[in-house]
């Protein structure tokens, strides 16, 4: 049978609307824009993750590093994210990605530029960091589901620079940061524009940052090595910063990617100690429950099943046919992307196809049928 495509429209539109969620989610979720009047009208990307409770958690404003590649801003998003953000939000956090601008569809083209290479300028670019952080901070402070009292900051690479800036400004209710594989200007492996001068900018900070932090390196970080790090910290702590240094070990083909959703039980560890040590940890929430895989599915499908719950890139929905077949998408932009994109994928081998799962969530129009022929798969 062959779907006319204003058919095929039709059919998925009102999938969508049938099959909604059904389970109760532990962690609510919201694409935001960030109003600032240097993002314009636009404003600043953003991904709120939180418990889906109904009191105000304390926000973790959470920064992304910056590619070696300037084109590479373009395809970031804060999405890609959410494995991060969830683990503060399983710790009681409202967990807020912020795209500074220049980054995924946040406007600024090159504003945070350091310049060139040779003498790279990093008190300049760290300020406009600063300045987006702040953008976020004070939209928060409106909300009425999160509290800026008690809130901390983390930070990767790039982001953990950044979020070392703001503690040199620390904003009304900051209480810790937490830096990770922190720094800036790595053009290729063990080769950073203007070493002295990174070195120089994390000792400016230190004269009037006095949030405790936590700063982890990877002993095999091949963007800012141990030596390098060293000095880092070094220079922050001398002028008086406050910050507890981790050597970690070597994780992977390159430790600057510890700070990632497979790296977690590595790295989590390490910002519960610190939290406690604070006097701000709290219970850890359950990781949301994995989802069962469709009870007709064979082995080989139940493997891919299992890869669409281990992509942690919202928006994402998994559709199935009573026949075995099934579509899935994730990295979409809204929910409904997401469940358009997976029905027509499956549809594409099957007209009766509906939407098993979305997000981390079952629908309500689960599929649990009994056949067992596979037919052609599309993914």
């Amino acid at each position: 049978m062959v779907l006319s495509r204003k058919l095929l429209s039709l059919l998925i539109a009102s999938l969508i609307l049938a099959f909604a969620p059904a389970r109760a989610a532990q962690f609510y979720t919201e694409d935001l824009r960030i109003p600032m009047a240097e993002a314009g009208p636009q404003g600043l990307e953003a991904f709120l993750v939180r418990p889906a409770g109904t009191k105000r958690y304390p926000l973790a404003l959470l920064s992304h590093g910056s590619p070696r590649s300037f084109e590479d801003r373009a395809t970031m998003t804060a999405h890609k994210y959410y494995g991060i953000a969830l683990e503060y939000a399983r710790r009681g956090f409202a967990a807020l990605i912020v795209m500074r601008r220049g980054y995924g569809t946040s406007p600024g083209g090159r504003v945070d530029s350091v310049g060139g290479c040779t003498n790279a300028a990093y008190l300049p670019a760290a300020a406009v960091a600063v300045a987006d952080l702040r953008a976020a901070i004070d939209a928060m402070a409106r909300r009425t589901d999160v509290t800026t009292t008690g809130m901390i900051a983390a930070g990767h690479s790039a982001g953990g620079l950044a979020t070392v800036a703001l503690t040199a400004q620390a904003p009304s209710g900051l209480v810790a940061a937490i830096s990770f594989a922190g720094g800036r200007g790595s053009r290729d492996d063990d080769d950073v524009c203007n070493p002295d001068g990174l070195v120089q900018a994390f000792a400016t900070f230190g004269k009037t940052s006095r949030v405790p932090m936590l700063w982890v390196y990877a002993t095999n970080d091949l963007y800012f090595g141990p030596d390098l790090a060293r000095r880092f910290y070094d220079g922050f702590r001398t002028s008086g910063g406050n910050a507890k240094f981790v050597a970690a070990a070597a994780y992977g083909d390159d430790g600057h990617y510890l700070y990632s959703v497979v790296g977690r039980p590595q790295w989590t560890p390490y910002v519960d100690a610190f939290l406690r040590e604070r006097g701000l940890g709290h219970d850890v929430l359950s990781p949301p429950d994995p989802l069962p895989p469709p009870d007709h599915f064979n082995d080989a499908a139940k493997a891919e099943f299992a890869r669409y719950l281990a992509s942690t890139m919202p928006h994402k929905a998994f559709a199935v046919s009573p026949n075995g077949g099934y579509g899935w998408r994730s990295g979409r932009s809204t929910v409904d992307e997401a469940q358009r994109d997976s029905l027509a994928a499956c549809m594409k081998w099957s007209p009766t196809c509906t939407l098993y799962a979305v997000d981390d969530q079952l629908s309500s129009g689960s599929v649990q049928g009994t056949a067992t022929d596979q037919v052609s798969r599309a993914r």
